[in-house]
Protein backbone atom coordinates (compact mmCIF):
# COMPACT_ATOMS: atom_id res chain seq x y z
CA UNK A 1 0.00 0.00 0.00
CA UNK A 2 1.51 3.49 -0.88
CA UNK A 3 1.00 6.46 1.14
CA UNK A 4 -0.17 8.67 -1.56
CA UNK A 5 -3.36 10.65 -0.79
CA UNK A 6 -5.83 11.89 -2.98
CA UNK A 7 -6.49 16.14 -3.45
CA UNK A 8 -10.02 16.65 -2.43
CA UNK A 9 -12.36 18.32 -5.19
CA UNK A 10 -12.40 21.82 -3.18
CA UNK A 11 -8.70 21.47 -2.67
CA UNK A 12 -8.30 20.84 -6.57
CA UNK A 13 -11.54 23.63 -7.15
CA UNK A 14 -8.67 26.16 -5.49
CA UNK A 15 -5.30 25.50 -7.40
CA UNK A 16 -7.74 25.88 -10.85
CA UNK A 17 -8.69 29.05 -9.67
CA UNK A 18 -4.97 29.91 -8.77
CA UNK A 19 -4.21 28.86 -12.02
CA UNK A 20 -7.53 30.38 -14.21
CA UNK A 21 -6.57 33.98 -12.23
CA UNK A 22 -3.14 33.15 -14.29
CA UNK A 23 -4.62 32.55 -18.02
CA UNK A 24 -7.84 34.55 -17.43
CA UNK A 25 -5.19 37.48 -16.57
CA UNK A 26 -2.93 37.02 -19.48
CA UNK A 27 -6.07 36.37 -21.89
CA UNK A 28 -9.40 37.32 -20.42
CA UNK A 29 -12.34 35.39 -22.08
CA UNK A 30 -10.56 33.71 -24.63
CA UNK A 31 -8.00 32.00 -22.43
CA UNK A 32 -7.59 28.16 -22.83
CA UNK A 33 -9.40 25.99 -20.56
CA UNK A 34 -6.64 23.20 -21.48
CA UNK A 35 -3.85 25.53 -20.50
CA UNK A 36 -5.75 26.26 -17.51
CA UNK A 37 -6.21 21.99 -16.93
CA UNK A 38 -2.46 22.07 -18.25
CA UNK A 39 -1.41 24.36 -15.01
CA UNK A 40 -3.27 22.33 -12.80
CA UNK A 41 -2.13 18.61 -14.00
CA UNK A 42 -5.84 17.63 -14.82
CA UNK A 43 -7.48 16.87 -17.76
CA UNK A 44 -9.78 19.57 -19.02
CA UNK A 45 -12.92 16.78 -19.03
CA UNK A 46 -11.84 17.10 -15.35
CA UNK A 47 -11.77 20.51 -15.47
CA UNK A 48 -15.51 20.43 -16.12
CA UNK A 49 -16.38 17.60 -13.91
CA UNK A 50 -15.03 20.81 -10.99
CA UNK A 51 -16.92 24.05 -13.17
CA UNK A 52 -20.12 23.62 -15.62
CA UNK A 53 -18.64 25.73 -18.02
CA UNK A 54 -15.57 28.36 -18.71
CA UNK A 55 -17.82 31.18 -17.78
CA UNK A 56 -18.08 29.37 -14.76
CA UNK A 57 -14.24 29.46 -13.77
CA UNK A 58 -14.43 33.06 -14.75
CA UNK A 59 -17.06 34.00 -12.49
CA UNK A 60 -15.44 31.64 -9.71
CA UNK A 61 -12.11 33.05 -9.91
CA UNK A 62 -13.66 36.45 -9.80
CA UNK A 63 -15.21 36.22 -6.27
CA UNK A 64 -12.04 34.43 -5.70
CA UNK A 65 -9.97 37.42 -6.29
CA UNK A 66 -12.65 39.89 -4.52
CA UNK A 67 -12.29 37.60 -1.58
CA UNK A 68 -8.89 38.07 -1.37
CA UNK A 69 -8.91 41.84 -1.64
CA UNK A 70 -11.84 41.55 1.21
CA UNK A 71 -9.94 39.45 3.27
CA UNK A 72 -6.53 41.76 2.74
CA UNK A 73 -8.44 44.96 3.57
CA UNK A 74 -10.13 43.52 6.65
CA UNK A 75 -6.70 42.26 8.13
CA UNK A 76 -4.81 46.14 6.98
CA UNK A 77 -7.56 47.91 8.52
CA UNK A 78 -8.01 46.05 12.23
CA UNK A 79 -7.62 47.85 14.98
CA UNK A 80 -8.17 51.26 13.01
CA UNK A 81 -10.85 53.55 11.93
CA UNK A 82 -11.18 56.72 9.88
CA UNK A 83 -8.66 57.66 7.73
CA UNK A 84 -5.69 55.39 9.41
CA UNK A 85 -8.14 52.71 8.22
CA UNK A 86 -8.39 54.33 4.72
CA UNK A 87 -5.04 54.69 4.26
CA UNK A 88 -3.97 51.18 5.91
CA UNK A 89 -6.41 49.39 2.99
CA UNK A 90 -4.56 51.89 0.65
CA UNK A 91 -1.07 51.05 1.11
CA UNK A 92 -2.30 46.72 0.90
CA UNK A 93 -3.79 47.75 -1.94
CA UNK A 94 -1.02 49.10 -3.74
CA UNK A 95 1.16 46.42 -2.51
CA UNK A 96 -1.35 44.17 -3.85
CA UNK A 97 -0.74 45.44 -7.22
CA UNK A 98 3.11 44.71 -7.70
CA UNK A 99 1.47 41.06 -8.50
CA UNK A 100 1.11 41.08 -12.03
CA UNK A 101 -1.20 38.14 -12.02
CA UNK A 102 -3.64 39.81 -9.75
CA UNK A 103 -3.63 42.94 -11.66
CA UNK A 104 -3.95 41.69 -15.06
CA UNK A 105 -7.00 39.18 -13.27
CA UNK A 106 -8.90 42.60 -12.21
CA UNK A 107 -8.27 44.50 -15.91
CA UNK A 108 -9.88 41.43 -17.54
CA UNK A 109 -12.42 41.36 -15.22
CA UNK A 110 -13.67 45.21 -15.63
CA UNK A 111 -13.22 44.29 -19.64
CA UNK A 112 -15.36 41.29 -19.56
CA UNK A 113 -17.94 43.38 -17.56
CA UNK A 114 -18.50 45.48 -20.71
CA UNK A 115 -19.49 42.70 -22.88
CA UNK A 116 -21.18 40.16 -20.33
CA UNK A 117 -24.18 40.42 -18.21
CA UNK A 118 -23.39 37.68 -15.79
CA UNK A 119 -20.14 38.78 -15.11
CA UNK A 120 -21.17 42.55 -15.18
CA UNK A 121 -23.52 41.36 -12.61
CA UNK A 122 -21.41 39.65 -10.41
CA UNK A 123 -18.65 42.41 -10.96
CA UNK A 124 -21.04 45.33 -9.68
CA UNK A 125 -22.48 42.84 -6.39
CA UNK A 126 -18.62 42.41 -5.34
CA UNK A 127 -17.61 46.35 -5.72
CA UNK A 128 -21.01 46.89 -3.80
CA UNK A 129 -19.71 44.62 -1.37
CA UNK A 130 -16.61 46.10 -1.24
CA UNK A 131 -17.54 49.62 -1.25
CA UNK A 132 -19.86 49.19 2.29
CA UNK A 133 -16.77 46.99 3.92
CA UNK A 134 -14.41 49.85 3.48
CA UNK A 135 -17.62 52.44 4.46
CA UNK A 136 -17.89 49.82 7.54
CA UNK A 137 -13.73 50.09 8.39
CA UNK A 138 -13.53 54.14 7.91
CA UNK A 139 -16.63 55.42 8.77
CA UNK A 140 -16.40 57.69 5.68
CA UNK A 141 -18.83 59.76 3.66
CA UNK A 142 -19.69 59.06 0.26
CA UNK A 143 -17.39 61.72 -0.85
CA UNK A 144 -14.51 60.15 0.05
CA UNK A 145 -15.54 56.72 -0.61
CA UNK A 146 -15.41 57.73 -3.97
CA UNK A 147 -12.14 59.21 -3.61
CA UNK A 148 -10.69 56.51 -2.32
CA UNK A 149 -12.03 53.39 -5.10
CA UNK A 150 -11.29 56.33 -7.96
CA UNK A 151 -7.38 56.79 -6.47
CA UNK A 152 -7.74 52.52 -6.21
CA UNK A 153 -8.25 52.70 -10.26
CA UNK A 154 -5.92 54.72 -10.94
CA UNK A 155 -3.32 52.87 -9.47
CA UNK A 156 -4.45 50.28 -11.48
CA UNK A 157 -3.81 51.93 -14.48
CA UNK A 158 0.05 53.12 -13.39
CA UNK A 159 0.63 49.64 -12.22
CA UNK A 160 -0.87 48.44 -15.93
CA UNK A 161 1.69 50.98 -17.43
CA UNK A 162 4.67 50.39 -15.34
CA UNK A 163 4.60 54.04 -13.87
CA UNK A 164 6.96 53.41 -11.01
CA UNK A 165 8.41 56.78 -10.97
CA UNK A 166 4.88 58.11 -10.41
CA UNK A 167 4.95 56.61 -7.43
CA UNK A 168 8.31 58.16 -6.68
CA UNK A 169 6.68 61.87 -7.37
CA UNK A 170 3.40 61.23 -5.34
CA UNK A 171 4.81 59.51 -2.90
CA UNK A 172 2.26 59.16 0.72
CA UNK A 173 -0.41 60.72 -1.84
CA UNK A 174 -0.27 57.94 -3.78
CA UNK A 175 0.72 54.55 -1.85
CA UNK A 176 -1.50 55.21 1.43
CA UNK A 177 -4.29 56.77 -0.91
CA UNK A 178 -4.62 59.54 1.73
CA UNK A 179 -3.90 63.51 0.74
CA UNK A 180 -6.76 64.00 -1.09
CA UNK A 181 -8.62 67.05 -2.53
CA UNK A 182 -10.23 68.57 0.44
CA UNK A 183 -8.61 66.76 3.15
Amino acid sequence: MTGTTRMSAADRREMVLIAAQIEFGRNGLGASTEAIARRVGVSQPYLFRLFPSKKAIFLATLESCYDQLEQRFAAAAEGLTGEEALQAMGRSYNELLDNRDVLQMQLQMWSAACQDADIRTATRRRLGKLWQQVEAASGADQMRLMQFFASGMLLNVFAALELPQIKEQLGDALTGLSAMPGD
